[in-house]
């Protein structure tokens, strides 16, 4: 290992774990050679050494598939790049299903898989057998084979990446600590050794449990929390197949593999143990932790039944020791919202060998670049709140979430763990009328209501749940009526001073130039004319607007907005979130409502829709803006905190005669699916434009000053047909419904996939969205041609494909 240690270099790498070499390997290969990777210990002495080094392809979603498969490609080539072996064989993988469920959820899967490339074949119990001999078959309805799975030696992926990054100019030093993180004016600028200070450019911290700790006196939020992760090795079994494939049985919390002619069993049980709590001791190092037979005896005795020749074969190791988990079971991928040039890659709940190349070439090239190379929300470190590095939040989470990973992914499934974190007023309240909550980002938000006589409480399935009917209502008095939502959790910014409408003008696609009490549906692009973000801004005076997006991206675009803010510029942006209580009161009969406790006329003259000013509510002076999310007329009022509960009352109070209803987050998906309004991170996201969104109406072309990524889509636009648009679907058959990711199918080809789905009340309908793709261009004209089906639980199903909405298309309710 390199022992000369420069005193500034280009990337300081913190960790020597797989990511962190990987991380190395990826910036050499780009051109940054002058990398330096600090290890406290020694190289894979962390996690890195005892991963059961399994790899999957199959991940949630397109973009982190794509990383997974990237990875599965680059072992090959880096064995023969560096001439270091990586113990990889490609020998598939089986994931079994012991109940209808389980089926109906591996199938979903396989069909997504097909949608991102993937070999998969849905299997059954003979086929299973013949790939896994060894195992009891009687109560297993069927499986998912994955060809191109398999496993590797992560001790020797980590050496091969880090004899590549060497090779290109990289220096690796071990056994040398980083103390601290240094920060001027702002920005990472080097660390703090026990040998003194190495300065940078970039600082990268992939130093995996210890990651929280080290970013934590700086003020970075890293929320990943260590938990104590099982697996035991049989002794030699005699005759034992070497090709066996990777096995997983999650509705038995087990996975196997062959291990050298043994047997691998490991587990994420559902209720887990979590670990270093009072901080990890200086010298652990290819450490294990205490064992626990008792902890894992269920799993030991399910694996006898599920592989009988486990119950006469010793055990040769046992095996306990720590991972890191995330709160979402996702990882923390980019740079920090706090610190700029503060790049993080840490907490791979248990994916960090198969993550590895993937993980490692992104964040290479968003170093490069200083943007992601491709959509990376789901890992964005960005899209953590504060309060969810405490430590006794993600101790209380991390007992589930690593049993997460096991767990039926059931369609709507609320985590149990580290709840009622955030609050609004009205969270009593709402629980007294039969609030069923669900959680984004730390917030508990009203799913749906019960009605009195049933409990409160949801009953999973891949169909129509319990709450369907009672949503369904909720819907349709939004239709004929009037309801309330709790809309609190959607994050609030103010940006005030004499330069803030130019600075807005610029991130902005839309005029935001506009008179006082205008407000304006925008989108923020990045300067590949990608949306970063989706939001609304409203026009309080001539210096002063209020931003409105959604709770989830709260520290995502707070960022992006201040980040775009010029140091020199008399502008001024505040996170008012928690201040500002949202009441968003819809339906044709809120107008009416909303005049009898205000005393005012709401008329379309007095109150044109997409514009907002201040009303008395009884004693209260609130801000309404007349938009909506549901495709109804309807009014959002902001509250200041203090007079949220009185607020609330007087509307619940005043609303009988109208026939006002509480509705909730369940029933807003279903209104905005029918209305086909566009959803950040699902139906829109930073490789989609506006114009591939049906977002065009909101572009303003004519500014002086243009906007971020306005010449890529003036080239969109004057190249006239577009081979790519988000379409909206009608399925023919209305009890199957429609999720994420399910193919959509054109004759024998897969021509896009579904982006986000959700059944319509209003219409009896099952409806999604998609995007479609055709090099000839996707015109209304052939669409009306086209005969699509899409792919659910791997059978093909008969759409309908329109470019307006299937509700309202004119939108004669909300203007009405």
């Amino acid at each position: 290992m390199s022992t000369v240690i420069p005193d500034r270099v280009d990337v300081i790498i913190i960790g020597g774990g797989i990511v962190g070499c990987s991380i190395a390997y990826h910036l050499t290969k780009l051109g940054i050679t002058d990398v330096l990777l600090l290890e406290r210990r020694q190289l894979t002495c962390g996690t890195t050494w005892h991963a059961a080094g399994l790899i999957g392809q199959l991940r949630a979603n397109r973009q982190m598939t794509e990383l997974a498969k990237y990875t599965s490609e680059l072992l090959y080539e880096l064995e023969r790049e560096t001439g270091q072996a990586t113990g990889f064989k490609q020998n598939g993988s089986i994931s079994l299903a012991l109940n209808p469920e389980r089926m109906e959820e591996l199938k979903r899967g396989a069909s997504m898989a097909k949608n991102f490339g993937l070999d998969v074949q849905v299997i059954g119990p003979s086929d299973i057998k013949k790939l896994w001999p060894l195992l009891n078959c009687d109560d297993v309805v069927g499986g998912v084979f994955l060809p191109g799975d398999g496993q590797a030696n992560p001790t020797d992926i980590t050496q091969a990446y880090a004899k590549g990054a060497r090779s290109r100019g990289a220096k690796i030093r071990e056994n040398m600590k980083v103390e601290k993180i240094l920060v001027e004016n702002g920005r990472a600028v080097g660390v703090q050794t026990a040998e003194g200070v190495i300065r940078a450019n970039t600082v990268v911290l992939a130093a995996g449990m210890w990651s929280r700790e080290l970013a934590a006196p700086i003020g970075v939020s890293i929320p990943l929390h260590a938990a104590e992760h099982f697996y035991i090795v049989t002794e030699s079994i005699s005759g034992l197949p070497g090709n066996l494939p990777v096995l997983r049985v999650p509705d038995e919390c087990a996975y196997y593999k062959e291990d050298a002619g043994k047997i691998l069993l490991g587990a994420f049980e559902p209720v887990a143990k979590p670990w270093g709590m009072k901080g990890i001791r200086e010298d652990f190092f290819f450490d294990t932790l205490p064992d626990d037979f008792d902890h894992f005896q269920p799993i030991l005795e399910d694996g006898a039944r599920r592989v009988p020749i486990l119950e006469n074969t010793g055990i040769k190791t046992f095996f306990n020791g720590p991972e890191s988990f995330t709160p979402d079971d996702r990882y923390l991928l980019g740079e920090t919202a706090e610190v700029p040039d503060l790049f993080v890659a840490c907490g791979f709940n248990s994916i960090g060998i198969q993550s590895s190349g993937g993980a490692g070439k992104a964040l290479a090239q968003w170093i490069h670049d200083r943007r992601p190379p491709v959509d990376l929300a789901d890992v964005d470190v960005r899209r953590m709140h504060p309060f969810q590095s405490t430590k006794a939040y993600l101790h209380d989470r991390t007992v589930e979430t690593l049993g997460l990973l096991y767990a039926m992914h059931w369609p709507f499934r609320q985590v149990e763990t580290a709840r009622h974190v955030r609050r609004s007023p009205f969270h009593e309240r709402l629980l007294a009328k039969g609030a069923v909550m669900g959680e984004v980002a730390g917030w508990e938000r009203p799913n749906w209501y019960a009605p009195a006589g049933v409990e409160p409480k949801y009953q999973y399935s891949w169909g129509r749940q319990n709450w369907f009917e009672h949503t369904g209502a909720e819907c349709r008095a939004a239709r004929d009526a009037v309801v309330l939502f709790d809309q609190t959790s959607f994050a609030k910014f103010m940006v005030q001073g004499r330069d803030a409408c130019k600075i807005l003008n610029r991130i902005s696609v839309a005029q935001m130039d506009v008179a006082p009490g205008k407000l304006v549906y925008t989108q923020w692009l990045n300067e590949q004319g990608g949306i970063e973000a989706d939001l609304t801004i409203t026009r309080l005076r001539e210096d002063a607007f209020m931003v409105v997006t959604a709770g989830a991206t709260q520290i995502r675009d707070f960022s992006w907005l201040t980040r775009h803010i010029p140091a020199d510029a008399h502008c001024i942006a505040t996170d008012v979130t928690s201040g500002m209580p949202m009441l968003g009161l819809m339906g044709p009969m809120s107008r009416q409502l909303l005049e009898a406790v205000s005393g005012e006329s709401l008329s379309n003259e007095a109150f044109p829709f997409a514009t907002s000013r201040e009303i008395e509510i009884g004693y209260a002076r609130v801000r309404a803006s007349r938009i909506t999310y549901v495709g109804e007329l309807g009014w959002e009022l902001y509250i200041p905190a203090e007079f949220s509960a009185y607020v609330f009352d007087k509307l619940m109070e005043a609303g009988a005669p109208f026939g006002l209803q509480l509705a909730g987050y369940h029933a807003m998906n279903s209104c905005r699916m029918e209305k086909a309004y566009r959803h950040w991170g699902h139906d829109i996201a930073i490789e989609d434009t506006p114009l591939e969104a049906g977002l065009g109406f909101c572009v303003a072309w004519d500014k002086p000053a243009g906007f971020i990524g306005q010449a890529v889509l003036q080239s969109q636009r004057e190249r006239g047909t577009l081979n790519k648009r988000l379409v909206q679907f009608k399925l023919e058959d209305p009890q199957q419904l429609l999720y994420h990711e399910e193919p959509i199918w054109l004759g024998d080809k897969i021509v896009g996939s579904v982006t986000s789905g959700m059944y319509g009340h209003r219409l009896e309908a099952s409806l999604g969205m998609g995007y479609v793709n055709n090099p000839d261009g996707v015109t209304r004209e052939w669409l009306e041609q086209c005969k699509f089906e899409i792919e659910v639980a791997w059978k093909r199903v008969p759409a309908v494909a329109s470019l307006t909405p299937f509700y309202d298309p004119k939108s004669l309710r909300v203007k009405s």
